[in-house]
C-alpha cells in the first residue's frame, strides 16, 4: 500500500520545505501554516520517494521537502495519475489539480543542483475533505 514518508511546509514559497510532524489541511485553504496556502487550484503539493530518488543519483543528501513538496508519498507514481483523480491521504480527500509545473526561474533547488523534478513529475491538488496528515498514513487512489 502506498503512503506517506513525510509531510512538509515552508513560509514562503520557491524554497525548500521543512519536514514537519503532521500538517493540518482545510477546504478551500490547503495547509495551515503553508506558504502556498489559499483558495485556488495548487493548495497541495505532492511528489513520489520514487521521483526525487531519480535526483539522489547525483545529490544522494536530498531530505524532504527538497523540492518544496508538502507530501513525500512512496510506493504510487503519482505523475501517471489523470487530473481528477482523488486520493484518501490520511484523515484527507485530495483531487487532483494539476500534473507538473513551471518552475520558477530562481528556485532554491534549481539554483543548488541545476534540475529541479517537481516541475515534470510533481502533483498538485485541492483540499476535499479536511484534517490531518502525518508520515506513515496511508495513500490510496479512489476509482
Amino acid at each position: 500500500m502506498p503512503t506517506v514518508k513525510a509531510v512538509c511546509i515552508s513560509e514562503k514559497k520557491g524554497t525548500q520545505k521543512t519536514p514537519v510532524d503532521k500538517i493540518d489541511l482545510k477546504i478551500s485553504h490547503g495547509i495551515i501554516s503553508d506558504a502556498h496556502a489559499g483558495d485556488w487550484h495548487r493548495q497541495v503539493s505532492l511528489l513520489a520517494t520514487e521521483s526525487v530518488d531519480k535526483m539522489r543519483a547525483r545529490f544522494p543528501d536530498l531530505p524532504a521537502g527538497a523540492f518544496a513538496e508538502n507530501i513525500l508519498t512512496e510506493g504510487l507514481s503519482l505523475h501517471t495519475l489523470p487530473v481528477g483523480a482523488r486520493l484518501r491521504v490520511g484523515e484527507t480527500l485530495l483531487e487532483v489539480t494539476q500534473i507538473g509545473k513551471e518552475c520558477h526561474e530562481d528556485c532554491e533547488i534549481r539554483r543548488l543542483t541545476g534540475d529541479c523534478v517537481m516541475p515534470r513529475e510533481g502533483v498538485f491538488t485541492i483540499v476535499l475533505e479536511e484534517g490531518s496528515v502525518k508520515a506513515g498514513d496511508s495513500v490510496e487512489v479512489l476509482q
